[in-house]
């Protein structure tokens, strides 16, 4: 099945069935490997990108499954421009071994979209999915309010 795809504002076309998971696309047929692969059944939000804006599981979303403009995490900023989210992410060191942080941010992206303005409660109801082995839940929420603080700046 050829299915034409826009992720991260270019065009793809891929030739696979519809039932293959995104994040598979993602990383074999297009190449970016930035989503990672996690637990495999949408509960540990290592693999989340967006769908025109909201955050999904790439692990548990069908490639005829999806309807809109994909972001991966190469999306949201480059080596040299980071966005203001992975910038407070560097600032507040949040990474520990860095294996579920593009889940994390693409989460907390979404969160940002939604409410540019979070409450530690609001953190932590949309960012609850995503799990962190290393513990650096503290950091994470630190980055979100500096991040906001700073997009809300301009």
């Amino acid at each position: 099945m050829s299915t034409p795809l826009t992720i991260n504002g270019q065009s793809y076309t891929v030739d696979l069935p519809g039932d293959v998971p995104l994040l598979w696309v993602l990383r074999d047929a297009v190449g970016l490997t930035g989503t990672k692969y996690g637990c495999g059944v949408g509960s540990c939000g290592a693999c989340t990108v967006h769908i025109n804006g909201e955050a999904v599981r790439s692990c548990q979303t069908a490639l005829e499954d999806v309807d809109g403009d994909i972001t991966t995490i190469e999306g949201i900023g480059t080596p040299d421009a980071l966005s203001k989210l992975q910038t407070a992410w560097v600032t507040h060191q949040v990474a520990q071994c860095g294996y579920c942080q593009s889940g994390q941010i693409m989460q907390a992206a979404a969160l940002l979209a939604e409410n540019p303005a979070p409450n530690d409660a609001d953190i932590d109801d949309a960012m609850q999915g995503n799990l962190c082995r290393c513990g650096t839940y503290p950091r994470i929420r630190a980055a979100i309010h500096t991040a906001a603080a700073d997009m809300r700046e301009g």
